[in-house]
């Protein structure tokens, strides 16, 4: 899940006689305009130039302030209309030149893209400090807050007033002005750390590749070998095959490649990334994140950052909450690793390999270990996994739960040729766009993820939501199926939860639509929409052999389903490892941290296994490092985990299953579609009955339950 916000508010509706002529005479840049066309409008993509955004973001933002010292400054006693909704209509052209930025930022990163947000990041920082310190404008705030449960507000309008009281006394609205400039400072000084660190790890993603010869590929199926060969292809090696330093390249070469002399040097390199001691090294980086924010905390009255971040803002609420909760799945998860190890320790003993397990051999040999106990190689699934019809699987499953349909969309603009277009229907209503940008390409962050262009909102008219999903498959040759693995079309129903979380939304304010719920919140719909992969429904229908058409055999899909728990000990331990060194970096102080020695030391007194790594090692964990999104929130994942599969139980308890209406529809009308206008936990409670228990979560993952 991605989210990238331009300032304190959502959308924007301003008069442009309030602005000054500085702005005015800005205006006309296509990337502050209004989107005109069919479905309300859409994203001129076709007319975006990189040396626009500067220009665009500055006058958006000067236009920003205008309309939020206008609100500031009304002589009217403060209302929620001519204050609080009064906000929700600003910002909407810094909305619009967001939307570019950001895309080009994450997906057509150029040198001349990452100057501009070298420059424009700790800019953009210090703007959205000038609104959330403004001491006027929260005055009038306060005074709404203050009066909330007597002035005759709908539970929305409460709820909206609530989190934005909350979000500027977290930014320092309550601090005298001494107080206030320093952690505008720090915010300022933060946003440049985070842009280096992204730009550390792009470097490093895109600088090294393994570049091998065909006598260098034993061991990899075929399709895995196409990929390697269009890496090469693409640069400038035909001939030759890439193994790029990206996890959607390194994981399948790790599971295949039998010379173990690769497979080191492929996982060092890979687990390396932006710990190479250059000029891209992102230890200093990390120390002076670290220090920045432990003191912006102190200053807003928290012990750590941890606390800060949890605090009104979570869920968990307290960093022991999240810990606790670690701590409950830990034990589990390292025993069963030990129990993974010692089977894959037997098999290459039995081959005569003298080796001790390491890092770079667990897929390998967990592989040889999936094949002995379950007669199962999930290469033979790859076959049936076409990229092209597992999307109709998602648009389909969709259909059943929500009653949504699917259809192309030809002749709007797009930002690049491999991005497609849908529109999303509801019987002969019209929800949404969905954009599709499935292929890896230079200047493209690694991973998936889920962008919202446009968010739905009924506030001063219907808008409906623009969404996109980003992958990073290998494209194939023309008229060749796409063929992912397993593990890859878990991700692609995952990013399309998040995808349909935002096009459910059925809210007034924008600030409250889709996605924009609380971190250790936001995951739990998409980690429910996984389950809907592996159901026959979706199997026999678009689960079809690439060349014969055949669906997927039900010897195998059975297969698969005796092993869902197979090497649950490495998936949960890299994941836990990862989210327990965030909350202990961040819960550490202001102790002089050495990146690599606190990871070594602490994971050390965790009991981590020596077999496998963090999955983000700290030198290269984007989720906490490269803005303030997951950090002391990268458990986040887990405690979604937990809501989720409980919530999937409510449907297995149900006559029709998974695909029981009664449930789905209580799904739809008590989360997907409320955003975050009612608190989560409610929503929780209204859609089963009662908290989330953990209980579900042990089962699904084969642990013990007690």
């Amino acid at each position: 899940m991605r989210r990238r916000t331009f300032l304190a508010a959502s959308t924007a509706l301003a008069a442009t006689s309030a602005l000054p002529a500085g702005v005015l005479a800005q205006s006309t840049s296509p990337l502050l305009a209004p989107w005109t066309g069919p479905f309300g409008g859409v994203p001129a993509f076709d007319k975006v130039k990189v040396a626009d955004f500067k220009p665009a973001l500055e006058a958006a933002m000067a236009q920003e302030l205008a309309e939020v010292d206008a609100i500031a400054n009304n002589p009217a006693a403060p209302t929620f209309e001519n204050t609080i909704a009064a906000l929700e209509a600003t910002g909407r052209a810094g909305d619009r030149v967001s939307t570019y930025y950001g895309i080009w930022s994450d997906t057509l990163s150029t040198p001349e893209v990452r100057a501009v947000e070298k420059e424009m990041e700790p800019k953009l920082a210090a703007h959205a400090d000038r609104i959330l310190q403004n001491a006027r404008l929260f005055q009038r705030i306060d005074a709404v807050y203050q009066h909330r449960e007597h002035t005759g507000l709908t539970p929305e309008q409460k709820r909206v007033t609530e989190l934005r009281w909350n979000a500027f006394v977290r930014a320092g609205a309550r601090l005298n002005p001494e107080q206030k400039a320093r952690v505008a400072q720090i915010n300022t000084e933060l946003a440049g750390l985070f842009t280096t660190f992204n730009q550390n790890l792009l470097h490093d993603e895109d600088a090294y590749v393994l570049y091998l010869k065909a006598a260098d590929l034993e061991g990899l199926p075929a399709d895995v070998r196409a990929a390697a060969a269009s890496v090469a292809k693409d640069r400038g090696k035909p001939g030759e095959y890439g193994i790029a330093n990206t996890r959607s390249s390194v994981d399948p070469f790790l599971t295949y490649s039998a010379r173990r002399d690769l497979r080191e040097k492929v996982w060092k390199t890979f687990y390396s990334r932006g710990d190479n001691g250059d000029a891209h090294d992102n230890n200093a980086v990390i120390k002076r994140i670290l220090k920045l924010r432990v003191e912006r905390a102190r200053i807003l009255g928290f012990p750590t950052h941890a606390h800060w971040r949890l605090a009104n803002n979570s869920m968990a609420e307290t960093p022991d909450a999240a810990m606790a909760l670690m701590m409950r799945v830990w034990p589990s998860a390292t025993a069963r690793v030990r129990e993974e190890v010692a089977e894959m320790q037997a098999i290459a003993d039995r081959e005569g390999a003298k080796i001790k397990i390491a890092p770079w051999d667990y897929r390998y040999y967990a592989e040889k270990v999936r094949k002995a106990r379950y007669d199962l190689d999930m290469n033979e699934a790859k076959p049936y996994l076409q990229l092209d019809k597992l999307r109709e699987g998602m648009f389909w499953a969709s259909g059943e739960l929500y009653g949504f349909s699917f259809h192309p969309v030809t002749g709007v603009p797009v930002q690049h040729p491999d991005v497609t277009v849908w529109e999303v229907k509801r019987g002969p209503e019209h929800i949404g766009l969905w954009y599709f940008d499935p292929y890896a390409r230079q200047g493209k962050r690694s991973g998936a993820w889920m962008n919202a262009y446009r968010g739905q909102e009924t506030f001063q008219g219907k808008v409906t939501t623009i969404v996109s999903n980003n992958s990073n498959f290998v494209k194939g040759a023309p008229g060749e199926a796409v063929l992912i693995s397993w593990d890859d079309a878990q991700t692609m129903f995952h990013e399309f939860g998040h995808a349909l979380h935002g096009l459910n939304s059925a809210v007034t304010y924008p600030s409250v639509a889709g996605t924009r719920v609380f971190r250790d919140y936001v995951e739990f719909p998409s980690q429910v929409n996984e389950s809907w992969l592996p159901t026959p429904q979706v199997l026999n229908r678009f689960a079809l052999h690439h060349q014969t058409g055949k669906p997927i055999p039900a010897d195998l899909v059975a297969k698969i389903e005796k092993a869902s728990t197979f090497r649950q000990g490495f998936d949960v331990t890299e994941y836990l490892a990862s989210a327990m060194i965030d909350m202990k970096l961040h819960l550490a102080g202001d102790a002089d941290i050495d990146p690599d020695a606190f990871e070594r030391e602490e994971l050390k007194k965790l009991g981590m296994p020596d077999e496998l790594p963090m999955r983000h090692r700290t030198p290269q964990f984007g989720h906490i490092f490269s803005s303030d999104g997951y950090s002391a929130g990268y458990y986040s994942y887990l405690w979604s985990e937990v809501i989720a599969l409980d919530a999937v139980e409510a449907f297995k308890e149900a006559p029709g299953g998974l695909y029981d209406k009664a449930v789905a529809r209580k799904l739809h009308d008590e989360v997907m579609s409320k955003g975050n206008s009612v608190h989560p936990r409610e929503q929780y409670r209204a859609f089963r009955g009662r908290d989330p228990d953990v209980k579900a979560y042990l089962r699904d993952k084969g642990f013990p339950t007690t």
